[in-house]
């Protein structure tokens, strides 16, 4: 008994685990910090709105402590059917975890986004919310020091205080720590919920579906904000390899709304959709750590933001 109680001294403090989500407008730097302070690429980043639209949880392992970050896709008007779906989504999931970061980027003015979401959370009364200013690299101090003091007085005004105020640069690494630390405390007490290793529990599927659409849209994001859907319909070991040369088989498809938006993806004697297989093979392979042989192919499926059937069988 004796060398158990040495192990874990009863005065110690206990050991907490919880959930926190990251919240603001596009561009806030949510998925960014998200990786800074897992330590690797989780959340899908990108320079353009609604990109993460599944729950993707990066995990924060303390030995006094695991933090897991769901990333709900951003708040925003609806004008489609998905994007009312997103913001069911966002609205729910805000309700369950049990701490809320809201990112404020310091090299923008507060603007009318920000206090919609503001307003947003100050009807979620239980759960305690932290105001992060990203981006602070950007910006000088006096410049900071304006926005923090703005920040503060945008939870006044609506009837809230901010839980804390925290300034970090993600890029920078300054100050994510310290985000981490003033995080825990707000969380509940209770063991683990994931194993030490994991840094995501999202299925590798989705993960890699992801990795390909983000590749899909670079470069045409004008054309095709939103059309692009990925659906990774099958995968698996290649048989017969020997064990110290494995090779997975990915079979995906890359669903479009309209045939006039085939060419673009495929570009010029398909040189575009081969660009595409190369940059996403490269980060599935890191991913999952093996050769991969990735088979991509282009269809059209009719308007699927506007159909709840496809969105279903799209995953959303």
């Amino acid at each position: 008994m004796g060398a158990m109680s040495a192990r874990t001294p009863a005065t110690g403090p206990a050991h907490r685990s919880g959930f926190a989500c990251f919240v603001g407008r596009p561009n806030a730097g949510k998925s960014t910090l998200t990786n800074a302070l897992v330590g690797q690429k989780v959340a899908i980043t990108s320079n353009r709105p609604q990109t993460t639209r599944h729950t993707v949880r990066g995990i924060v392992h303390r030995p006094e402590a695991q933090l897991v970050l769901v990333d709900t896709p951003g708040l925003h008007k609806p004008r489609t059917l998905l994007g009312e779906r997103l913001n069911d989504v966002v609205r729910s999931t805000w309700a369950e975890v049990d701490v809320i970061g809201f990112c404020l980027p310091a090299d923008q003015k507060l603007g009318p986004g920000d206090t919609f979401i503001a307003r947003e959370l100050a009807e979620i009364r239980k759960t305690p919310k932290v105001a992060v200013v990203t981006k602070t690299d950007l910006v000088d101090s006096k410049a900071l020091a304006g926005q923090l003091l703005a920040v503060d007085k945008l939870g006044r005004d609506l009837g809230f205080e901010w839980a804390e105020i925290v300034p970090v640069s993600a890029v920078a690494g300054e100050q994510v720590g310290l985000l981490a630390d003033l995080l825990i405390p707000l969380l509940p007490e209770g063991p683990a919920l994931y194993p030490e290793g994991d840094l995501t529990d999202e299925p590798e599927q989705i993960m890699i579906a992801e990795l390909i659409r983000e590749a899909a849209l670079e470069g045409v994001r004008d054309e095709l904000p939103h059309s692009i859907a990925v659906v990774v319909e099958e995968m698996a070991p290649r048989e017969d390899r020997p064990a110290d040369r494995p090779l997975v088989d990915i079979h995906a498809n890359v669903y479009i709304e309209r045939p006039s938006q085939k060419g673009i993806i495929i570009g010029p004697k398909g040189a575009r959709l081969k660009e595409v297989g190369m940059k996403s093979r490269k980060q599935i392979e890191a991913l999952l750590g093996t050769p991969v042989f990735l088979d991509l192919h282009v269809k059209v499926a009719k308007d699927w933001q506007r159909d709840p059937k496809q969105l279903r069988r799209l995953g959303f």
